[in-house]
């Protein structure tokens, strides 16, 4: 059995970086988002957005956790779960959300819950889903494309939209939309947005939302609610997954609520697997 002392806990450093990437490429479906973070910003926390805890055992980096606007476990096993909640519950809750596969965030939530519950909302089963093929069986929608710049105030609408019909609150409260629409408008300047409008109207949106060179995350996926029922989430995914094996990852990935039983049919038609699944706890 392990002594005390082979067991450290501690925010990760900059010289940290390749013992990081290793644990994130344990996994590169499953830790896209955070895996794309470092990949950009490396561990500096301002850059990141967030510390990124680190759990040692005999001097190896074996599980990270990531805190910042979300609480994100990554590799952690129970023991490492259990450091990183002490570390949380010291720390006072910060996030808006925990966020990341069901085994770790179940049990990182259970002990966090005396201390920083109750949550808004608990979705303990999101299906994670990916796809290494374009759709074969759906043509995509030609008409889905890359939003322009110049297109932010007509796209930004959709994506309150989405978000508050996902989320259940605004991403307007608070600071008024300032760090939303920064986040929006980096998608769009990156490319990575994408759009089916009608005139001035979106129809369909989705974005790629984290990308590395391993695995891509597709997010946002939204219809406008007077066109559904017509096939544009098919369609638009089917447009949407081309660019992103193509120009962005070997693997695309997303995760959906296991109640949403319309959109995962949606998926599974464009070629998408249930490989795992995903938790949030939302504040």
């Amino acid at each position: 059995m392990l002594s005390s002392s082979a067991i450290t806990t501690r925010v990760l450093e900059p010289g940290d970086l390749p013992a990081a990437r290793e644990v994130l490429n344990r996994d590169p479906v499953a830790n896209a988002f955070v895996a794309a973070r470092v990949q950009v910003a490396g561990l500096d926390p301002w850059r990141l957005g967030g510390e990124m805890w680190g759990w040692f055992e005999d001097g190896r980096l074996e599980a990270m956790c990531y805190a910042g606007a979300n609480l994100v476990p990554l590799s952690a096993g129970p023991e490492a779960v259990h450091a990183f909640a002490d570390r949380a519950r010291r720390q006072g809750r910060r996030c808006s959300s925990i966020v990341g596969p069901v085994g770790s965030t179940a049990l990182l939530w259970r002990l966090l819950e005396p201390h920083w519950g109750p949550a808004r909302e608990v979705r303990d089963c999101q299906p994670l889903m990916a796809t290494t093929e374009p759709a074969r069986e759906v043509a995509p929608d030609p008409l889905v494309r890359r939003v322009r710049r110049d297109e932010m105030d007509l796209l930004l609408p959709a994506c309150v939209a989405m978000f508050t019909e996902e989320v259940g609150v605004s991403p307007l409260a608070g600071d008024g939309g300032l760090l939303y629409r920064a986040r929006v408008a980096e998608l769009v300047t990156g490319g990575r947005a994408f759009a089916r409008f009608e005139g001035d109207r979106v129809v369909f949106k989705a974005e790629i939302g984290a990308a590395t060179d391993q695995a891509c995350q597709i997010q946002g996926v939204w219809v406008d609610p007077q066109f559904r029922g017509r096939g544009h989430a098919v369609r638009g995914m089917a447009a949407v997954l081309d660019v992103a094996l193509r120009e962005f990852s070997p693997v695309a990935s997303l995760y959906v609520n296991d109640f949403n039983t319309v959109a995962r049919a949606a998926y599974r038609r464009v070629g998408f697997a249930e490989i795992g699944a995903f938790m949030s706890v939302l504040f």
